[in-house]
């Protein structure tokens, strides 16, 4: 799936740049990423090739991920209101 592939590289991508809008928008597509990737799961689920117990398993750490993701976003987000100037 490279929608799984995408989560990291879209961090990577941000921490690359400079400003924290940019950081905010990259972490924003890598969480898209991971609702997709968890959209591919439950299909694999449907289609039978994960078991209940696995797409489980795959739930809680993508909402473990989603977690840490969304507290970077509003840890930037602060960031940002914080500085005039928007650079990291």
């Amino acid at each position: 799936m490279r929608s799984s592939r995408s989560v990291g590289i879209q961090l990577v991508e941000g921490h690359g740049r400079r400003t924290y809008p940019d950081r905010i928008r990259f972490c924003i597509i890598s969480r898209g990423s991971l609702s997709e990737t968890l959209g591919h799961l439950i299909d694999a689920f449907d289609a039978g090739f994960i078991n209940d117990d696995q797409l489980s398993r795959f739930r809680i750490e993508i909402d473990k991920v989603e977690k840490l993701l969304s507290g970077y976003i509003s840890w930037l987000e602060k960031q940002t209101n914080q500085d005039g100037n928007k650079n990291a």
